[in-house]
């Protein structure tokens, strides 16, 4: 299950499934929420993800592009160190802002 809730002006996307298969149109729906207010800036929270395949990839990466286009961010926090692998291995971290926690993702907004 996938939910949101704000931090000041930022929108933090939580989530405890993994990013595949079924699960992947519950968190599409959830960050589609953070786009319908101004300025669409979120973090997505996963550090209780467990996994995440290539539609999860491609879905990270179709969703930071609406955000870009409506000029604004999607940045990643809490990534485990599988989910990190992944994404190093698919050169993916290094198109997005990743922290290590919530609070560091959401305070770089401000900067």
């Amino acid at each position: 299950m996938f939910s949101r809730k704000k931090q000041g002006a930022i929108d933090v996307v939580c989530g405890n499934e993994p990013l595949v298969g079924d699960s992947l149109q519950s968190a599409t729906d959830v960050l589609e929420k953070c786009l319908g207010e101004g300025l669409p800036r979120a973090v997505f929270d996963m550090h209780e993800i467990a996994l995440i395949n290539s539609e999860g990839l491609e879905m990270l990466v179709d969703m930071k592009e609406v955000f870009e286009q409506r000029a604004g961010m999607l940045k990643l926090a809490g990534l485990n160190p599988l989910c990190r692998d992944i994404l190093a291995a698919t050169g993916l971290d290094e198109q997005f802002e990743v922290f290590p926690e919530v609070n560091r993702a959401v305070g770089s907004f401000l900067q």
